[in-house]
């Protein structure tokens, strides 16, 4: 499918690698030039060489942190630079923890609250002008399907995914005559680079007998016999992004698997 992206300018945030680089892999493979922002500069440097070599698309990687605004505005105005005014908008990056919420302290609330949510609210108040002025773009973000049905061990990420929802919703009915079109894209467990790292730690803790008993009843939940692969929802997102995508705005769409069918 042609996705009429060919000589767009995207940005996709938590680009280095898992979801955020495989979408930007169907964007690049479709003819748009790509920045991939990582807070993990170095990662996305090489990441960004790796796509430009495989695909032929211009492609630049850079640092930021998300959770600072001065640092977003700086990150904008080099990839404007450098790719073209940006029209379209992908927020994947986040954190993840896997505690009881009696367990967990202030301090991980506000880390997750400062990348999760202030996140995407300072990328988006940052592109979000450009874009109107210029009549057009597509903004996606990141949430999760905790965010709408709740889910423990996940509380105050799935808060800060519940404040990403009706962030972008609210945006969308306020810009929707503009030519700009926010949506949000709701994934499963995802096998990415970040699910592994907190697999890892699930496994030390709870040891092989009782992590493996865990993993067949996490299958169980999901109908399609298996967990998502970032391919997956790359290719939503990369709809989502495209022009045949203008008359969709606002929207959560889940991609799931079948695990929640909200």
């Amino acid at each position: 499918m042609d996705l009429e992206v060919r000589g767009q300018a995207c940005l996709v945030v938590g680009g280095a690698r898992g979801i955020g680089y495989a979408t930007a892999e169907v964007l690049a493979r479709e003819g748009a030039a790509v920045a991939l922002a990582d807070i993990d500069g170095a990662a996305a440097a090489a990441s960004a060489q790796r796509l430009a070599a495989a695909s032929g698309a211009k492609v630049v990687g850079l640092k930021v942190d998300v959770t600072n605004l001065e640092e977003v505005r700086r990150l904008v105005a080099d990839a404007e630079a450098t790719i073209g005014p940006l029209s379209i908008l992908i927020n994947s990056a986040a954190v993840l923890d896997d505690k009881l919420f009696v367990d967990s302290q202030p301090s991980d609330w506000k880390r997750m609250i400062d990348v999760c949510l202030f996140g995407p609210m300072n990328m988006i108040h940052t592109v979000l002008p450009g874009m109107m002025e210029r009549r057009y773009g597509r903004i996606v973000c990141l949430a999760s399907d905790s965010a709408r049905m709740g889910q423990a061990r996940l509380s105050y990420y799935a808060a800060a995914k519940g404040g990403v929802v009706a962030l972008v919703k609210s945006i969308a009915q306020e810009v929707g005559t503009s030519g700009v079109t926010l949506n949000i894209l709701s994934p499963g467990a995802t096998n990415t680079e970040l699910r592994a790292e907190r697999e890892a730690k699930m496994r030390a803790d709870m040891g092989e007998e009782k992590y493996a008993r865990r993993q067949k009843t996490v299958l169980r939940m999901y109908p399609t016999g298996r967990l998502g692969e970032p391919d997956d929802i790359a290719s939503a997102i990369s709809f989502l992004v495209s022009k045949r995508a203008s008359w969709i705005t606002g929207q959560v769409l889940s991609v799931n698997g079948g695990f929640a069918m909200p």
